[in-house]
């Protein structure tokens, strides 16, 4: 790994300016993510080692994840034949604590007239004492559609209560229990949600859909589980967004991080609406629950034209509620970038993404703040520390010590004065764009900044990491994007360049960013997700974490200590096995400057 710097001024601005160069100071806490066993054969090696996965063949979207009786359950689409996408089935694995997981036997496998053509996406919901109960969307062979391939919803529940594993379940004799009702294409009908009870004791859920290019969540409502009837209103609709995949419907408290079980409403709660077309897009609102019916806090920020849950891979997502742990816990599915022949060459499609914790952002009331679950420490083998290194421009700097592909990296820049950041608008529309379009390699003003991780000794395989600081129209904001076009020397792959941004304040000194870098598929590339705590440089309290950060006062070229400094400790304890790749970790600059 590498830290590197790109050109925070051009030649002619430098030659302008009186006063020294002030350079950012990254520090960093490296973890190895060396995982559970060393692979036993050489293909082995191209796997991830703590996203979910199944043993083989094609996965996509979460289902169903739950606890219960100790074991957390996890529910997968999964074609059990093949590295691609067909025989859709819900495979099924469980886990104590989210990360180790084991495989169980396939949950649903369509065998009956409503699911002939696929077990599709669906929710798991605890009922009375806590019973579980699974809610799918069957593709079926019904003969009067055009296509004989009509979507309807349908039931399952556990033929054994007693079994913490749930290793067997039963397909409820009264199966569809709900069809498509009058106007709505019954094939495009699907995907519904964890149930939830209202005041008048009756369970509500929501299918998606859409009317012409109206996306929708249609409500539906039950005294018994079993018997639904559809609300005259949807619970939420927005016109132009198309078809509405796999929604999801919480309560979050308004007051504290912590979750809160899915039939909460009232005082204190607001509710996130999240869909899935495209991307995963959510909003926070009001749960209208005298006539069933949701009002997002800002109608600019409504579903599918405003906030997203990840700027990156990641799609159809789904959320349960972890009554262990008084938390929300939000899985979702990423799509790898292997081509169909690659895929089928090595046996197996798809991951999951890393668990996060979910809750709401109580400076906006309208967006939400997620971190990896607490979990992910007990990986933890080793760690290599770097402290106050300065990033002048065009300086990189290796990361030594490095011995795994499977790293946890917290890091903090702190900032020269951003009074002279260039202009640049950046946008939630256009910041994928900006960030593909500027890329890593440029000369800018404040950055960018930031990581090549997974280079190799030549550097010609890197993915960057890296930050931009700009004025724009709306105020300071600092880019933050991840440009794969370097990822690896093969050119059967995608590569696409993702991006996001967050506000900067103008007293804002230091930005700081956790990355979970994995390395899989013979490639040399980051399959992060991007953990920010607002870039205010304080992530989420948490166990043995802590940041050095120093305000150097030499001028470049200079190398005597820094004078200004706050110090603390971090220490880890934790061991694991080795795994086989090494890659290099760099930390780079090319545009770094301030006056001081």
């Amino acid at each position: 790994m590498q830290l590197f710097p790109s050109a925070l001024c051009s030649d002619q601005s430098r030659a302008n300016m009186a006063l020294p160069f002030l350079c950012l100071i990254c520090f960093s806490v490296l973890y190895y993510f060396l995982f559970f066993t060393v692979p036993s054969k050489p293909h082995n090696v191209q796997r991830v080692a703590f996203h979910f996965q199944p043993i083989k063949n094609w996965m996509n979207d979460p289902n169903g994840p739950m606890l219960y009786k100790g074991y957390y359950h996890f529910f997968y689409q999964w074609n059990p034949y093949a590295a691609v996408w067909g025989n859709i089935t819900w495979g099924h694995a469980v886990s104590k604590d989210l990360i180790r997981w084991h495989h169980l036997e396939v949950a649903l496998i369509p065998n009956q007239w409503y699911d002939l053509y696929g077990c599709w996406s669906g929710s798991a919901t605890l009922v009375e004492e806590g019973k579980p109960i699974i809610t799918y969307t069957g593709w079926s062979n019904a003969s009067h559609s055009e296509d004989h391939k009509v979507q309807m919803q349908a039931l399952a529940m556990p033929a054994d209560y007693g079994d913490p594993l749930l290793r067997k379940w039963v397909k409820a004799p009264g199966n569809p229990i709900i069809t498509a009702p009058q106007g709505i294409d019954s094939n495009f009908f699907r995907d519904p949600t964890t149930a939830w009870k209202g005041a008048d004791g009756k369970w509500r859920m929501l299918v998606g859909s859409k009317e012409n290019m109206t996306g929708m969540a249609l409500l539906y409502r039950s005294p018994d589980f079993l018997n639904w009837r559809k609300a005259i209103t949807p619970l939420h609709s927005v016109n132009g967004t198309g078809m509405w995949e796999c929604p999801d419907f919480y309560p979050v408290s308004i007051s504290d991080t912590y979750g809160l079980n899915t039939s909460a409403y009232g005082q204190g709660v607001m509710h996130v609406l999240k869909v899935s077309f495209v991307h995963d897009y959510y909003t926070v609102g009001t749960y209208i629950t005298s006539n069933d019916t949701f009002l997002p806090v800002q109608s600019n920020l409504d579903v599918g034209i405003g906030l997203r849950y990840d700027y990156g891979k990641y799609y159809a997502s789904k959320s349960f509620f972890d009554a262990n742990k008084n938390r929300r816990i939000l899985f979702g599915w990423v799509n790898e970038s292997d081509g169909e022949a690659a895929d089928i060459s090595k046996g197996w499609a798809s991951v999951q993404a890393f668990p996060r914790k979910v809750w709401l952002d109580k400076e906006t009331n309208c967006s939400l703040l997620h971190w990896p679950i607490e979990e992910l420490e007990s990986l933890h083998r080793s760690k290599v520390t770097l402290d106050s290194v300065s990033l002048w421009k065009g300086s990189v700097t290796v990361v030594e010590g490095i011995k795994g592909a499977q790293l946890d990296v917290e890091a903090t820049f702190d900032l020269p004065e951003i009074n002279d950041a260039e202009i640049m608008d950046v946008s939630a529309e256009n910041a994928q764009l900006m960030c593909s379009e500027k890329g890593a390699s440029r000369n800018g003003v404040i950055g960018p900044f930031g990581f090549l991780v997974l280079a190799t000794d030549d550097e010609m395989e890197h993915t960057a990491i890296f930050f931009v600081v700009v004025n724009s129209k709306d105020g300071w904001k600092v880019l933050v994007c991840s440009d794969q076009s370097r990822s690896s020397l093969a050119t059967n792959l995608d590569k696409t360049t993702y991006g996001s941004f967050s506000n900067l304040s103008g007293s804002q000194t230091s930005v700081s960013v956790r990355i979970l870098v994995i390395q899989e598929a013979n490639q040399a590339k980051n399959m992060a997700n991007y953990y920010f705590d607002k870039l205010n440089g304080t992530p989420p309290p948490s166990p043995n974490r802590a940041r050095t950060i120093y305000y150097p006062d030499q001028s470049e070229g200079t190398s005597p200590p820094p004078t200004h400094a706050i110090t603390s400790h971090v220490s880890s304890d934790r061991n694991y096995d080795e795994f086989y790749y090494q890659e290099h970790i760099i930390c780079w600059c090319n545009s770094c400057y301030g006056t001081y």
